[in-house]
């Protein structure tokens, strides 16, 4: 929000405070300064108000004159000046630029012939002065200044503006008075309210708003209007111009600045009607109705639904509520009649309409945010009073009005050692005391108890955001300062990240990743439902999905971390960034029939690098993915390969390849995984190009380090190992790790003592002639050593043939010779 320093002085006195002063008080009291913007002419020599004396065509150009214009005596007279401006006539004030000036931009005035005639200065636009941004013509200085008086002495003062981030929670700072307000209480200085004084109402045309009914009071609890008549439309002061301009509001007129003026003055946005556009001198609040439509101020036809507040006359809708007035019944030159609305409508309402239209405005912001509603009869004879002033006219009879603003009362107790206890430090009684009045946080009683005083503290309507004791805290430190907290040395217990299971673990996590060329990421925890879909099915996305998103794209609880991790492939395929792999820690939830379970995950996944390059590497496939995962899972105690590893065609997840991925456990062992190659319909509707391998494991943050151990380093034996293969003719169907695994049980339960198996791998697959159909053949290395001597082929044999035996014996294989 822009806040004009000149517009402050009105309310608080600032005379001998710098800009610099200024901005860093309103940081400390905790508003960020965003920019401070200077206004008005910059300081130029050599430009002074000039007086044409004469106008003569050009001899040799058209569209040039050739004027006479005096610029005083100090300044050499008259000077002669070729000009191509046609909006001037001889008489008129205005700018010259006099040889040897500089104007904005560096532009030098020099002597000079133009169509083979001399020309001795320029006169000038106020573009050309930097002063405004119309170039058709010179810039007429109506006010008529004396000649020769330098411009900038003959110009309007300019001003200082200042561009504040206003915090949500600060919906009484939406205005000049807001920040006055917190000025005053960090200077310690005064604080002036504007001049509310009405001339008496008269009854002269009671015809101009017969009544007033409000059809849906839970969206707005409180209208007022009020009827004026025999006003004229013209230009608004010059003061009250200047400052809407500073501020990046562009005149209009003067009961349409006078509305903006006064909602940046309180806060509160207010409209005006021309009254004879009111259909039945009536208005009507209530709902919109199917398909109707209303043309806003912007020149669009808006279509309206029956959940958008409005307001109507009998006959047709005039304004959509709290957002933007209709071109049906605005403020026009010919206007002698209004009625002014000043109301308060519910910011939900106002928030929703305004989204849904896609239609947002400097009323709608205010009521989004919330406004003072006991401030409404203030703003409204503040309104009235200008408008009186400026305008002209006569009030007519007393302001109509449905609803009400609830009587104010909140009121909270603190005691000041309380404050100090929750500081840290020591603010004397004294103190707290001012800085709580300050803010018109005034103490309406004291109690006193075995702990000591007690302040009973009545908080103002505009104060919103005060409803707990803390929240005093933090304002007496604000206006105390935060530069006068004092330094002392910190002492506390410290708590080491590697205490924290999950800490501990993203980090294993992040180191091994980053170590095979992974690149890390971060993303939103919230998704959009499309997104959630894909990973876990339509059914099971409800309980992730928010009650109220703010975003349409955010809208859900993500249940996986590829999502994120794609948009960041896509994001850098779109720059050409030949980046292949990304990776993320973080939390993920889990929906099931416990509810929705918030696990700490880490998701991969692998690009294929369509960037040419001198060396080729082995690409990555199903089996990388697989491995990727398994050593994630190591790390978090888990071992993948003493469990199933299943291909599964989960039609709900469209965003794995179908078949191609495995699901590995379930949340009843605390843990999942899947892993494997993504769904390349799914990669081409994201606009990710070539194939994706993914993979993501995720873990109950409870479950960290009490599923198992993780595997170790084991130092390498110095024996040599003796290999005996086998190949075993099973059903096409079998899945080899169940096979190896059945294989090593009965291996190890087969090795002798002083020696063990060290490991089974499968080395050959095969299926083809030779074999029966619906049959294929695993062939299995078995590695077997000792720790400590070599192994005789006797023991190692003897230990085999018992092998087979129990393969023979206990299982449906087909040992194959």
């Amino acid at each position: 929000m822009k806040i004009s320093k000149s517009w402050l002085q009105d309310y608080v006195d600032l005379n001998g405070l710098t800009d610099e002063q200024i901005s860093e008080a309103i940081t400390f009291l905790g508003f960020e300064v965003e920019g401070i913007e200077h206004t008005g002419a910059p300081q130029m020599t050599n430009v002074v108000v000039g007086e044409v004396l004469t106008r003569d065509q050009h001899p040799n150009a058209d569209r040039l004159s050739i004027c006479a214009v005096a610029v005083g005596e100090a300044n050499g007279g008259t000077k002669r000046i070729v000009c191509g401006a046609q909006n001037y006539q001889v008489g008129d004030r205005v700018p010259v630029a006099l040889i040897g000036a500089v104007l904005p931009g560096d532009f030098k005035i020099k002597p000079s012939k133009i169509r083979g005639e001399a020309s001795e200065g320029m006169m000038c636009s106020g573009k050309e002065l930097q002063i405004g941004d119309d170039h058709s013509g010179l810039m007429i200085l109506t006010d008529r200044p004396e000649i020769g008086t330098p411009i900038n002495d003959a110009l309007p003062a300019g001003d200082v503006v200042f561009d504040i981030e206003i915090t949500p929670n600060r919906p009484d700072c939406q205005s000049h008075l807001g920040v006055a307000r917190e000025l005053a209480a960090w200077f310690r200085l005064e604080l002036r309210y504007p001049s509310t004084d009405l001339p008496a109402a008269t009854t002269a045309r009671p015809d101009l708003l017969k009544s007033l009914r409000v059809d849906a009071p839970e969206d707005c609890p409180l209208y007022t209007a009020t009827a004026i008549t025999g006003v004229k439309v013209g230009p608004s002061p010059a003061w009250m111009q200047q400052r809407l301009t500073a501020i990046g509001i562009r005149p209009i007129n003067n009961l349409v600045d006078i509305g903006n003026y006064v909602m940046l003055e309180y806060g509160q946005p207010m409209h005006a009607f021309d009254a004879r556009k009111l259909a039945g001198q009536s208005i009507v609040v209530r709902r919109a109705t199917e398909g109707e439509t209303l043309v806003t101020l912007d020149e669009k036809e808006r279509t309206l639904t029956p959940d958008m507040l409005v307001i109507a006359d009998v006959e047709k809708s005039i304004v959509v509520a709290g957002i933007m007035g209709g071109e049906n019944s605005g403020v026009a030159d010919d206007t002698t009649d209004l009625v002014l609305e000043v109301a308060a409508f519910r910011r939900q309402s106002v928030r929703a309409t305004s989204r849904q239209l896609g239609l947002s405005s400097d009323s709608s912001y205010r009521f989004e945010r919330g406004i003072d509603v006991h401030s409404i009869p203030e703003a409204t004879r503040r309104a009235l009073a200008l408008v009186v002033k400026y305008a002209g006219g006569q009030i007519c009879g007393e302001t109509l009005r449905v609803g009400s603003d609830v009587p104010w009362e909140r009121e909270i107790t603190v005691a000041p050692s309380w404050v100090n206890a929750r500081l840290g430090f020591e603010i004397s009684d004294d103190d707290q005391r001012s800085a709580l009045e300050a803010l018109d946080l005034l103490i309406v009683r004291e109690d006193e108890d075995d702990a000591g005083v007690n302040w009973t503290v009545r908080i103002p309507s505009w104060r919103t955001d005060l409803d707990r004791p803390i929240d005093l805290v933090e304002e007496i430190l604000r206006v105390h300062g935060t530069a006068k907290i004092p330094a002392v040395t910190v002492t506390g217990p410290g708590l080491l990240m590697e205490d924290n299971p999950v800490a501990q673990y993203n980090r294993a996590a992040s180191a091994y990743l980053i170590g095979q060329n992974f690149n890390e990421c971060v993303t939103y925890t919230l998704r959009s439902k499309v997104d959630v879909t894909s990973w876990i099915g339509a059914d099971a996305t409800d309980p992730l999905g928010l009650a109220n998103p703010f975003v349409e794209d955010q809208s859900h609880l993500r249940p996986s971390l590829i999502g994120g991790l794609l948009d960041s492939l896509r994001l850098n395929q779109a720059r050409g960034n030949a980046v292949t792999g990304f990776f993320e820690t973080g939390r993920v939830f889990i929906p099931n029939d416990k509810g929705v379970q918030e696990c700490a995950a880490v998701g991969f996944i692998i690009a294929e690098n369509a960037t040419a390059a001198w060396t080729k590497r082995e690409p990555a496939d199903f089996y990388t993915a697989k491995r990727m995962v398994e050593t994630l899972a190591n790390q978090a105690g888990v071992d993948l390969s003493r469990q199933p590893h299943l291909a599964t065609d989960d039609a709900a997840a469209t965003g794995w390849q179908a078949g191609q991925h495995t699901l590995q456990g379930n949340m009843a062992y605390g843990w999942t995984a899947r892993y494997g190659l993504l769904d390349l319909t799914h990669l081409k509707a994201l606009d990710v190009s070539g194939k994706v391998y993914a993979g993501v494991f995720a873990i109950l943050p409870e479950r960290l380090g009490k599923g198992g151990k993780r595997s170790r380093f084991q130092p390498f034996s110095s024996q040599p190992a003796a290999l005996r293969d086998v190949a075993v003719v099973v059903d096409e169907t079998e899945a080899a790790g169940d096979v190896l695994k059945s294989l090593t049980k009965l291996a190890r339960s087969a090795t002798g003592k002083g020696f063990e198996l060290e490991a089974v791998n499968l080395f050959d697959v095969y299926q083809g002639k030779g074999l029966p159909e619906g049959k294929k053949s695993l062939a299995f290395s078995l590695s077997f050593r000792a720790p400590d001597r070599t192994l005789k082929d006797d023991e190692v044999n003897k230990t085999f043939a018992t092998v087979l035996e129990q393969i023979a014996a206990k299982t449906a294989y087909q040992v194959r010779s």
